[in-house]
């Protein structure tokens, strides 16, 4: 059995006051209609004698239920969790193999279904595949795209297997759930397209905004009061998107471009990881004013991640013992010196660009420079391992570890408590004991440095 995050009470308290801070964390089935909603639905509320809760739509849809065709649940907030099942659910969602997941994780397949029943309430082919017919139900609903196309795009490998999947698990055909869309529906291939991504409030666009425009690099990113937009790799194809902000909403409307459509719900996945959409601001910030109850708390910080890993450790170098301004500097020749690009796009360079480069135009101590093509080096061998194996690399410490954890990987729990901003904060407050942040000591930093 599943394990829900509330109460039954709270559920209804919830749902009735159509609570946007918990969309996404249960949904509600009704007996009498055999139809789940988010708790944000404008439907008339049921009566309680007649609902049920569920922890996932998946395990709404495991149990006999169709999704609600007013509220759309394939639109939700997807789950906020931490540790093993992010990564896991990250990796099916880009298309891989049960089996590979669990290696990869090194875990057994055995514990990995524990931990997708236990939080999910569905083992992790069911919520893989309940996932692609969610994302066929929003590309449905939001796009142009052809059946054809969606069907691809969504993970399946033929139309008439995406067909019958789509008609078992949503109860619904593509054909009925297209007659719902607004939008002039095309016979050809598109060069891009436009979604709608929720996330559960508060979210502090004005912090992150501000967060990102002092680290953006021209050419890979944008950023601007309403926007952000970067390029980056999925594999070898490259990907663009520009993300404009809706508050009324509580949603990002994503205007994607791809060059291989297969890929979408992987782009989609990392989208959501790089704005941090699907974190849990509220429960969060309950944590971090049980760790520091002197903190005046900005509400809804979220950390803005990089696409990738390597990214986010190459940047952690640069920045060592310099400003702001004097790291994004150095990240602009990398970029502009290694990158690929066209026309004004840039795309950040692979490990291979900068292994095999001696970066003399880098004005900075050559000591550093061999930690980057070590970097580099290690990261072309051994591209699948965790950024905690860097610590064996000379010029690599825990604090370009942890930053690269914290935002290349996701990790919610890294407390930088040696980093100059975080003791900055920590002077401010006085006594803060991170354990009781657990497992959002990631956000807890980002607070600190909030202060500063």
């Amino acid at each position: 059995m599943s394990v829900m995050p509330l109460s039954p009470r709270q559920c209804q308290a919830a749902r009735l006051a159509r609570d946007a801070r918990f969309d996404g964390v249960f949904y509600t089935a009704v007996l009498t209609t055999g139809i789940y909603c988010r708790p944000i639905c404008p439907a008339r509320a049921p009566k309680e004698a007649n609902v049920r809760y569920f922890p996932s739509a998946a395990a709404c849809a495991g149990q006999g239920y169709r999704p609600c065709l007013r509220c759309k649940p394939d639109a939700a907030p997807a789950p906020a969790s931490s540790g093993a099942l992010t990564s896991a659910m990250a990796q099916l969602n880009a298309g891989d193999a049960i089996a590979q997941v669990a290696r990869q994780l090194a875990i057994s397949e055995r514990y990995l279904r524990k931990l997708f029943v236990s939080e999910l309430g569905v083992a992790p082919k069911q919520y893989q595949l309940y996932q692609r017919c969610l994302l066929a139900k929003q590309l449905l609903h939001q796009t142009a795209l052809p059946i054809t196309q969606i069907a691809f795009a969504s993970g399946f490998a033929s139309v008439r297997r995406f067909n019958d999947c789509f008609s078992q698990q949503l109860n619904l055909t593509p054909s009925a759930v297209r007659a719902q869309n607004t939008v002039q529906a095309s016979t050809k291939m598109q060069p891009s397209l436009t979604l709608n991504l929720s996330y559960r409030p508060p979210y502090n666009w004005a912090w992150v905004s501000a967060f990102l425009r002092a680290r953006a690099i021209e050419g890979l990113e944008t950023v601007g009061e309403d926007h952000y937009g970067r390029q980056f790799y999925l594999g070898s194809e490259k990907v663009s998107f520009v993300a404009f902000h809706r508050a009324d909403h509580c949603q990002f409307q994503v205007l994607i471009q791809l060059s291989d459509w297969r890929l979408l719900i992987a782009a989609v996945d990392k989208i959501r990881t790089i704005l941090d959409l699907n974190a849990n601001s509220y429960f969060i910030d309950q944590a971090l004013l049980r760790a520091a109850p002197n903190l005046k708390l900005n509400l809804g910080l979220r950390i803005p991640q990089f696409p990738s890993c390597f990214e986010a450790g190459v940047r952690a170098v640069l920045g060592q013992q310099v400003s702001v301004a004097a790291a994004r500097n150095l990240v602009a020749q990398v970029v502009d010196t290694l990158g690929e690009c066209e026309g004004e796009q840039r795309w950040f360079p692979a490990p291979e660009k900068l292994a095999e480069h001696d970066l003399a135009f880098l004005k900075m101590p050559g000591q550093r420079r061999d930690t980057l093509r070590r970097l580099a080096q290690f990261c072309v061998q051994q591209p699948n391992t965790h950024a905690r194996e860097w610590l064996a690399l000379k010029g690599i410490g825990p604090w370009t570890v942890d930053y690269a954890c914290m935002r290349g990987q996701g990790d919610s729990d890294i407390w930088l408590r040696g980093d100059l901003g975080v003791k900055h904060g920590l002077a401010k407050l006085g006594a803060v004991d991170d354990s009781l942040a657990q497992p959002w000591r990631s956000y807890l930093t980002v607070q600190m440095w909030s202060q500063l």
